[in-house]
């Protein structure tokens, strides 16, 4: 591989701290022989345009500075490529990290694991969902927690996680089940009522949520997480159980794997390593050996 590697920036991951850490990031790849190309995007349409021009000259690696987000839009880039893909998470969520074994925050340690895989030819090939042309590494999500986000997302104020606390305590208010058609792997289509369906490449979401516990990054197959029809008394025992991931032995919850979902709900928005892949029907696939990560 070439000797330079290209930086994909997100100056305002982790409320800035994208920004102070790309110096120590660029310093730990120079000290391990790389030469640095930094790339930070005017917008998030800019930066895209730039990574994958990055990777279609010839870089040697595309590493993303930043959280979930920046990660996300760096798949787009070299998902199915033969570019290799590091990380050095500085976001506020980091699941795609989390699922990688990556050090959360630590951007210097991060810099320095990714130049010791990169040198040493440490690739792993890992599966990636795709959506409609779109590639994401951790989680579909869809029904309540996507409501959250959407209440979330309107709201101005306050900033940080709480106005996404704020906004779960109102749909919690506002909650009522919604009616799915879930069809997996071209199967016969299950008509349900449920809280929110989950599909997992990887493990967890939000933070740490590990909403699907079982999903495994290399198996060819998603974890779909379904907790049912359920009142608000039971959402509000199942939901603190996803942190541990021991929600799933709840009742209300099941759990399926598949290559392939189709989602049918109606006023229900997709979000996929926290972005909005837009309004239900969607149909996820997973991809084996999409992506060839750097890993320590």
């Amino acid at each position: 591989m070439t000797s330079e590697i290209t930086l994909f920036v997100n100056p305002t991951a982790g409320r800035g701290r994208g920004a102070h850490a790309a110096q120590p990031a660029a310093s730990a790849f120079r000290a391990a022989g790389f030469s640095v190309r930094t790339v930070v995007g005017e917008d998030a349409a800019d930066g895209l345009a730039r990574a994958r021009a990055a990777v279609a000259e010839g870089t040697g690696a595309l590493v993303a500075v930043g959280g979930d987000g920046m990660a996300n839009l760096a798949l787009q880039a070299v998902a199915g490529t033969d570019t290799p893909f590091g990380l050095v998470p500085v976001g506020t969520g980091n699941d795609f990290a989390r699922a990688l074994g990556l050090p959360l925050r630590a951007p210097a340690a991060a810099a320095r694991l990714t130049a010791d895989a990169l040198k040493e030819d440490r690739l792993r090939s890992v599966d990636l969902g795709r959506v409609a042309g779109t590639w994401f590494g951790t989680v579909l999500a869809s029904g309540f927690d996507s409501r959250v986000n959407d209440r979330g997302n309107r709201m101005r104020l306050p900033v940080g996680r709480f106005r996404y606390d704020l906004a779960m305590l109102a749909e919690l208010a506002a909650f009522r089940p919604f009616a799915y058609r879930l069809t997996l792997d071209g199967g016969e289509t299950r008509e349900i009522e449920a809280t929110l369906v989950a599909v997992g490449n990887g493990s967890s979401y939000g933070g740490g949520m590990r909403i699907c516990p079982g999903a495994d990054l290399g198996d060819g197959l998603f974890d779909v997480t379904v907790v049912g029809n359920c009142g608000r008394a039971t959402l509000l025992t199942v939901f603190p159980k996803v942190y541990r991931g021991t929600h799933v032995d709840h009742p209300v919850v099941t759990v399926h794997r598949a290559a392939r979902v189709e989602l049918v709900a109606a006023g229900v928005t997709g979000y996929a390593d926290g972005e909005p892949l837009g309004a239900l029907p969607l149909t996820a696939e997973c991809i084996p050996g999409a992506v060839r990560v750097a890993l320590p």
